[in-house]
């Protein structure tokens, strides 16, 4: 029986990942990403797709997740599509943490915590957690700190992939060429 493997690496929830069967794993960090696939992919001829999560995010960890999902669909010869992360939630607008003051949120967009409107709205996602003050002063309301809502679902990301597997950057990077 084929199935899908759907992760993300984009978050500072770190590497979660799923088959489409609901088995699931997760670890702290995005680089520990093929240690969660292994964890729940006993044989890797069940992988028929794999979907992996594309921003926005840590730079680095989009391309550890983007990276993984490539070659393991060239490996096993599978199809691979994409999701923004942001995608990834359910139960209240997305707000990632984007660091540097900053949060990620639907459009994509980035921005500082306090330019969005937020009023009568439930946020989730690690920026929630992080600008909790700000969000509720703002009226908005947020879950627990421990709440799953805070974790990106990568089954959600299997329903919502397209084809488009190009990184979502929302921020200009920081490195410029030299001249």
């Amino acid at each position: 029986m084929q199935t899908t493997l759907a992760f993300d690496t984009a978050t500072t929830a770190g590497a979660v990942c799923a088959l489409a069967s609901d088995e699931r794993a997760r670890r702290a960090n995005a680089s520990q990403v093929l240690a969660a696939i292994d964890e729940i992919v006993d044989d890797p001829r069940q992988v028929g797709r794999i979907v992996v999560g594309r921003g926005p995010g840590s730079f680095t960890s989009i391309r550890i997740g983007l990276a993984t999902a490539r070659s393991l669909a060239e490996t096993l010869g599978v199809d691979l599509h994409a999701a923004s992360t942001l995608d990834a939630f359910s139960g209240g607008m997305p707000v990632l943490d984007a660091r540097r003051g900053e949060v990620f949120a639907p459009g994509p967009r980035v921005c500082a915590p306090d330019e969005l409107d937020v009023d009568g709205l439930t946020l989730v996602g690690d920026g929630a957690v992080r600008y909790r003050d700000v969000f509720e002063r703002r009226g908005a309301t947020i879950p627990p700190d421990d709440d799953a809502a805070h974790i990106p679902d990568p089954l959600l990301l299997i329903e919502r992939a397209t084809a488009e597997l190009e990184p979502l950057y929302v921020r200009q990077p920081d490195a410029k060429p030299s001249a």
